[in-house]
């Protein structure tokens, strides 16, 4: 029998394969580290903590190295190469950033680039990575929180009390110490450590602006706080949550003209924020004052560091089309969406955590918290009351979408002990109402409703004494 002759092969050594190997094996290395392009470079900076974000269009790898004195961050940014895009994130850095004094990038090593952050404070930082979604590719995200958090409520009461001439706020009476009085009130407790009433004389009772009253019945109202402080008795100061919704990385629904949901909405919590600070007994704090993007979890805890009377989102809705049109208020349901429509913005909604972009792990700890299922049927039953108010209000300047307040489980109204409604307050995807929520005039129509709506709540459920801890 004939052996048949083998095929024709390239004969190589043991050696020359091993180092053959090595060379295909350095070379995919190199193609992975340097296939990385950075697309775009974004600082986000506010009191609250700076975000600096690099997008590219493949994932890269970091190591990070932290100096005390001077307090300095280092990050290797692994696989890419000194390039423009790199330098314009320190042209980007604004000299009055909270949490940075200055940042400087270079090439540490081959495929390494070494960025150096100069810090104001201490800080904690959070660098983790995202992938792609919605518009974004790889996201490389560097998140500088402040060591020691500011607390928000001793800030908001003393914003409050440097409004006032006196040093002590005209609405409440305060004797010689006005803050240490008015910390004492948010605890439940007098000057002098007694206990404060819970008697409806004694609570705030802001006017209903959408009630017609007689001339009699104004004056009284007026005379209220004056007459409890011949009383002896302190109002308390009520604070109203206004959360615009998105922020930062997260642009929210974007109009047909460009108009992003994320600009207009603080617009009109700006707006509407003066409204209730130009009341007697009532301040506004809001859980973004600026272009930063906050988790949905975490606007609900500010609001409770607060200890917020109400909590409000605001938000500009969307739809596939350009048909839908009027504005919308949505509470929290226990037992399901009211409708598949309500459902679908609650999902919507709730997607925001995963454009804006959240370290997971962080967030995995505060979910553990279990904060999210503490929600009580009287604080949906209260969220449907305000809710009710605000859109008998607002369909007197604007369409409704819908005539009665929606149901579904959107993650930002889940604080258990507060009040809380969600405001869609137009289509933005309607070109019609883009430009109305563009304009001066509609903006300033729609804060003036919702401040009524808010009075009108208040008129009817007067806010109760303080009893929670800080």
């Amino acid at each position: 029998m004939k052996r048949r002759s083998p095929l024709p092969t390239t004969s190589i050594s043991r050696r020359s394969a091993l180092q053959f190997g090595s060379v295909v094996l350095l070379l995919g290395v190199q193609h992975i580290a340097r296939g990385a392009t950075i697309v775009a470079v974004r600082v986000w900076p506010s009191k609250d903590y700076t975000r600096l974000t690099i997008e590219s269009d493949g994932e890269i790898r970091t190591r990070q190295f932290f100096l005390a004195e001077p307090p300095r961050l280092a990050v290797d940014i692994e696989g890419i190469d000194l390039i423009p895009a790199l330098r314009e994130l320190v042209a980007k850095l604004k000299s009055d950033d909270p949490n940075i004094a200055g940042m400087r990038v270079g090439q540490n090593a081959p495929g390494v680039v070494r960025l150096v952050m100069d810090l104001k404070r201490p800080i904690l930082p959070q660098v983790f990575s995202l992938k792609p979604v919605a518009a974004y590719q790889y996201r490389l995200v560097l998140d500088l929180y402040p060591a020691q958090a500011a607390d928000p409520l001793e800030a908001l009461i003393a914003e409050r009390l440097a409004a006032s001439p006196s040093g002590g706020s005209p609405a409440t009476g305060l004797g010689n110490d006005p803050l240490g009085n008015l910390m004492a009130q948010q605890s439940g407790k007098s000057s002098s450590g007694a206990p404060q009433g819970n008697t409806a004389t004694e609570k705030a009772r802001p006017p209903s602006a959408g009630t017609a009253r007689s001339p009699g019945e104004m004056a009284a109202a007026a005379e209220g706080p004056t007459a409890r402080r011949n009383e002896g008795k302190t109002d308390r100061l009520v604070i109203v949550a206004l959360d615009p919704g998105h922020g930062g990385e997260d642009p929210g629904a974007v109009g047909p003209g460009g108009t992003r949901e994320k600009d207009v909405v603080l617009q009109i919590a700006h707006r509407l924020r003066d409204l209730i600070n130009q009341q007697p007994n009532m301040r506004a704090f809001l859980t973004r004052d600026t272009d930063f993007f906050v988790p949905l979890n975490v606007r609900v805890q500010k609001a409770r560091r607060v200890q917020a009377d109400l909590f409000i989102s605001l938000h500009a809705d969307a739809f596939f089309t350009d048909r839908p049109q009027g504005a919308s208020v949505f509470a929290l349901s226990e037992k399901g969406a009211s409708s598949s429509a309500a459902r679908w913005i609650a999902d919507k909604e709730n997607s925001a955590d995963l454009v804006g972009g959240i370290n997971a792990k962080a967030k995995d700890t505060q979910v553990q918290k279990a904060l999210f299922d503490m929600s009580t049927t009287a604080q949906i039953n209260d969220s449907v009351k305000l809710g009710t108010a605000m859109l008998g209000e607002i369909g007197h300047v604007g369409r409704l979408h819908k005539p009665r307040v929606e149901q579904a489980s959107f993650a930002v109204l889940k604080a258990p002990d507060i009040p809380s409604v969600l405001v869609e307050t137009a289509f933005i995807s309607n070109p019609d109402e883009e430009a109305k929520l563009r304009s001066d005039e509609y903006q300033i129509q729609l804060a003036d409703a919702l401040m009524r709506g808010i009075s009108r709540y208040f008129a009817r459920n007067p806010p109760l004494a303080r009893n929670r801890a800080l």
